[in-house]
């Protein structure tokens, strides 16, 4: 893993995600599944169960790729910093509405855009050679 930048950053963000969903069941306790507000993690960062469950699964599949091999990683870096940077740009236009179903505040926006950024940079310029046959 030392030798592979996505598989360092797929392990460490897969457990910071498991972890952040974990501690988010505890303040968004007793809220709908899909509430538009919910509790505020670490004061901050507001969550409801589906957002945690979220966390969870996208924690757990960064883990098992860095767990598993450099091409994984990289392939599930890029593709969850896609997607995060998505939810960054689409989240700043949902909230207040019936289609904040993951209970998002300015705050997890620039998380995720912050996540997204580093996930695509380390995803796409990290570990070119992976994947690629050495010619002599």
């Amino acid at each position: 893993m030392r030798q592979s930048p996505n598989r360092l950053l797929a392990t460490v963000f897969g457990a910071v995600y498991v972890l952040v969903g974990m501690l988010g069941s505890l303040v968004s306790g007793g809220l709908a599944f899909a509430a538009t507000q919910g509790g505020l993690l670490l004061g901050v960062f507001e969550v409801n169960p589906l957002h945690n469950v979220a966390h969870i699964l996208i924690g757990a599949a960064l883990l098992i790729a860095g767990l598993s091999s450099a091409a994984a990683a990289k392939t599930v870096n890029t593709a969850i910093g896609a997607v995060y940077l998505l939810l960054g740009v689409v989240g700043f236009f949902i909230v207040g509405s019936a289609l904040n179903v993951l209970a998002l505040n300015t705050a997890d926006h620039v998380l995720h855009l912050a996540s997204a950024v580093v996930l695509l940079g380390v995803g796409l310029a990290a570990d070119k050679r992976v994947g690629h046959v050495a010619t002599a």
